[in-house]
């Protein structure tokens, strides 16, 4: 065919190869007869014919560099190599694709035709690089954008757990699927949920990283709306729902209701003792309840599992009565006894006095423990009040009976110190059965002030039953008593005026207490040790010293003997006062030995019975100048004693004499004399 009968015309003859962006089609040639070309010429149907090869050369450089990177295009398999599949795009040379992009299972034959991703128009080697791979992912984004703003469902895959929740298949995309959006309720198992296939919708989408988080929870929340309304709108109190047990708190149990929670307090659980939730339910459970309260604002149920039962306490009557031995679980232990829960909602209590009908218990521990199953009897029921008294001891017949014949009144009997009060000692007489020896049975002529100076703990001691009480389950004992009461016979030892001596077995700020010479104490007042106040007794009296005494006080009822060392020197000796003063330098002591020798020569008649009785002001001016000055160098920190006691020995003289001068009217003149000498 010529020239001349035939041309060239350029036509459209392919669609275009990308989503995005239109690709330039390339030019065809078709052969049409002269007249048929001027036809079509002069209509303006024909593009303008090339003039040269380098025309159309450029033409189709112009096409080749419509094809830009990151566009979608549509390619013809022309070959393969290796591992690779060579696709031409309309460029220069044919594109590589790796094999891996494509399906295992496809088969692949030269002239079928793909869609892939252009990364770069050429590589280090001149050829086009591309990807099915993206192209598919780039397909499949598009959808994902498309269902994120139509929020359409998409049915996923979860393929694997992560960190805060899942990773699933999503049309080929992995997309993340938070644990919080799996389910309305919090999920228990992930694992069990790995593999599923699962409605989602995408709620967020990250472009940047091409990241996409999806959620089933969004899903159910829309389902349960019109379930959560219909609920709330007819919900009132008492009304009986099944739920399911959504979480379990130390203070009660969220119950799932479809689409609406609410709360049962742990005090509404059970009617028994509660000490948490999850003793009575599990999560997930399906358990029935009952609306206690619905708040309206806050939409917030208050619920119960308890009132769907009655009471127990209403017909308590029925079941217990005083006598009946019941068994029952230790729920808690107090100071002063146990709760025993014989069922739930009724527990009673056994007091520490209802444990032992011997053994004295301090604390509940000492029986029962915790958590402990135990049988008991019913003492009382107060149902209005709700209280339950319990025994423990009651199980076991009442010893004390027994103990009545075993330990009569005034039987000896030998036991162990247990324990040491300020009042008495406790002794145990067996096993469980303990006696009390008060301090005033300890002695019958010791003054004791503690039960300690007397016994020790764990000594054996010999005592007598003094009485039985067997109601308060006491017994009285007494050590005293194994002895015969030595009162009477120390009734005639020592009557008043009776001189002895006493040993001081301690000293006290009133006087000191000493022991006679039969083992009895006695009281010496702190004004019958000293002719003259003593401020503090323990500068001039020692424990273990023996002091002359006389009976001044005997009380036998009281069981008390009072003693002076005054009344004992009254009619001694001088020199006996003397070294009694010396022994016990109490200071102005020595003025009142002038006194009682003034008395002593007027009751013998010696004296004038008118004049008075010679005073230590008296004494002082008639002793002789030198012998004063002598006194005052040689003693001249007394001095300013004796001046002290001047006071009280000038007044106390005269009432002396004058109880004399009544009797003895004479011998004054004598008296002069004798004090002279």
């Amino acid at each position: 065919m010529s020239e001349k009968e035939a041309v060239v015309s350029q036509t459209q003859t392919e669609e275009q190869n990308t989503v995005e962006t239109a690709q330039p089609t390339i030019p065809s040639y078709k052969a049409f007869s002269l007249e048929e070309f001027l036809e079509q010429q002069e209509e303006g149907n024909l593009p303008v014919p090339l003039e040269s090869d380098d025309d159309f050369v450029k033409a189709i450089e112009q096409t080749l560099s419509s094809v830009q990177p990151g566009e979608i295009v549509k390619g013809v398999i022309v070959g393969f190599d290796d591992d690779n599949v060579l696709v031409d795009v309309g460029l220069k040379s044919a594109g590589i694709v790796p094999r891996i992009e494509f399906p295992a299972d496809a088969e692949l034959k030269v002239g079928d035709e793909v869609e892939v991703y252009v990364e770069k128009l050429e590589d280090g080697e001149g050829k086009p690089v591309l990807s099915r791979r993206r192209a598919e992912f780039l397909k499949v984004w598009r959808k994902i954008n498309e269902a994120y703003e139509n929020k359409q469902v998409l049915r996923a895959k979860i393929l694997r757990r992560i960190k805060g929740g899942f990773v699933v298949d999503l049309m080929g995309v992995e997309a993340f699927l938070p644990g919080s959006q799996v389910d309305i309720r919090p999920v228990r198992d992930f694992d069990a949920w790995i593999g599923r296939e699962i409605d989602v919708q995408v709620v967020k989408i990250n472009h940047a990283t091409e990241n996409v988080v999806v959620s089933r929870k969004v899903l159910l929340e829309d389902q349960l709306k019109e379930q959560r309304e219909a609920l709330l709108s007819k919900l009132e109190r008492g009304m009986i729902l099944e739920g399911y047990v959504k979480a379990i708190t130390d203070f009660g149990i969220f119950v799932d209701l479809g689409g609406v929670d609410g709360l049962v307090h742990i005090t509404d659980i059970s009617w028994g003792r509660v000490n948490h939730p999850s003793e009575f339910v599990k999560l997930d459970e399906k358990i029935k309840v009952v609306v206690l309260d619905f708040d309206e604002e806050k939409k917030r149920i208050s619920l119960g599992m308890k009132q769907l039962t009655p009471h127990p306490w209403e017909n308590i009557g029925d079941k217990y009565q005083p006598g009946v031995k019941v068994k029952g679980k230790v729920v808690s232990l107090t100071d002063y006894g146990a709760f025993v829960e014989i069922e739930k909602g009724i527990e009673g209590l056994i007091h520490v006095s209802e444990m032992s009908w011997t053994e004295h218990i301090k604390h509940p521990s000492q029986v029962v423990s915790l958590g402990q199953t135990v049988e008991a009897v019913v003492l009382n029921i107060d149902k209005e009040n709700r209280k339950l008294s319990l025994g423990l001891k009651q199980l076991q017949p009442d010893p004390w009976k027994e103990l009545v014949k075993k330990y009569p009144v005034g039987s000896r009997h030998k036991g162990i110190v247990r324990n040491i009060a300020n009042f008495g000692v406790f002794v145990e007489l067996e096993p469980g059965v303990d006696g009390l020896i008060h301090i005033s049975d300890l002695s019958w002529t010791k003054k004791i002030r503690h039960p300690a100076e007397v016994v020790k703990r764990g000594q054996e001691i010999e005592v007598v039953v003094l009485s039985v009480d067997l109601e308060q389950r006491r017994i009285s004992l007494g050590h005293k008593q194994l002895q015969e009461n030595p009162w009477d016979e120390l009734a005639e030892k020592y009557k008043v005026g009776t001189e002895t001596e006493g040993r001081i077995v301690r000293i006290l700020d009133k006087g000191v207490i000493v022991e006679l010479p039969d083992g009895v104490d006695g009281f010496v007042p702190a004004s019958q040790l000293s002719f003259a106040p003593i401020d503090n007794i323990g500068n001039y009296f020692r424990v273990d010293e023996i002091i002359p005494l006389e009976v001044i006080e005997f009380d036998k009822d009281a069981r008390k003997i009072v003693l002076s060392a005054v009344e004992y020197l009254k009619d001694k000796d001088e020199e006996v006062i003397n070294t009694y003063n010396a022994n016990h330098p109490v200071p102005g002591a020595d003025e009142f030995v002038e006194q009682l020798r003034y008395q002593q020569l007027k009751e013998q008649g010696l004296l004038d019975q008118e004049a008075p009785a010679p005073t230590l002001a008296d004494h002082l001016e008639e002793v002789p100048t030198v012998e004063v000055t002598a006194e005052v160098v040689e003693t001249p920190a007394q001095e300013p004693e004796a001046t002290k006691q001047e006071e009280p020995s000038s007044v106390e003289a005269p009432a002396e004499a004058s109880t004399e001068e009544e009797n003895t009217p004479s011998d004054s003149d004598d008296a002069s004399e004798s004090k002279e000498a």
